[in-house]
């Protein structure tokens, strides 16, 4: 008999011991899965058509969050950032589920946050940039860009509307892909930041779309276009 309750004994604590590993390997995995979401990549799906064609709606994209704090921004970088004031329209907060919320909270699900925008950076701060030459491109710091490369198929001019702005100390000037459906930088001048991205406000740069599958793909800041552009 003490054989066997000696065998039942052993099989109850290999069970617990299992359920013990399990319960660790599960701690360790939410403690690692929050950890990277907060310092150093978040998922985040679009919303909208002001990126098409490098990112189209329901797109989600990994964001590199060691950007802009410990690696810098740089022109051409898409960036993620939250809206400055005034860019969005006031909108109800996002209804999630217990599981959706607890799985957004550790990072294995992209942000329902309806408070974000993508764009892509075309000014630095101290940059001038301006609409447009007549070829109907954009100047940064007195030299023309050609953005051939990323804008939507249809534009030819890089801004319906003319402007001329120096970017300030800690800011950004963005700009959508689809440039004719985009309200971007240029048309949030009227707003609490002028139009400009406080470098505070960006949650990191888009590196890669990841789903849907067939829209997988690397995000480029093409260097070429802005070559020198530093003045």
């Amino acid at each position: 008999m003490s054989s066997v309750a000696e065998r039942e004994r052993s099989s109850s604590r290999r069970a617990l011991l299992f359920v013990r590993d399990i319960a660790v390997i599960a701690v360790v995995a939410i403690l690692l899965s929050t950890g990277i979401k907060t310092f150093l990549v978040r998922s985040f799906f679009i919303p909208s058509g002001s990126m098409e064609s490098t990112l189209e709606i329901d797109d989600r994209i990994l964001v590199n969050k060691l950007v802009p704090g410990l690696v810098d921004v740089e022109r051409g970088d898409v960036v993620v950032f939250t809206d400055p004031g005034g860019w969005l329209p006031p909108s109800p907060a996002p209804v999630q589920s217990p599981v959706g919320a607890a799985l957004e909270f550790v990072g294995l699900a992209p942000s329902s946050s309806n408070n974000h925008l993508v764009k892509r950076v075309i000014g630095l701060p101290g940059d001038t940039v301006e609409c447009c030459n007549e070829l109907g491109q954009l100047l940064v710091n007195g030299v023309p860009i050609d953005e051939s490369d990323y804008l939507a198929a249809g534009v030819t001019r890089a801004s319906l509307t003319d402007f001329s702005v120096t970017v300030p100390e800690d800011s950004l000037w963005v700009l959508g892909d689809n440039r004719n459906n985009s309200k971007d930088s240029r048309y949030n001048v009227d707003t609490p930041s002028a139009g400009f991205v406080p470098l505070g406000n960006v949650e990191g740069r888009a590196f890669v779309t990841v789903w849907p599958v067939d829209r997988w793909t690397w995000l480029d800041n093409y260097p070429m276009v802005f070559s020198g552009t530093d003045g």
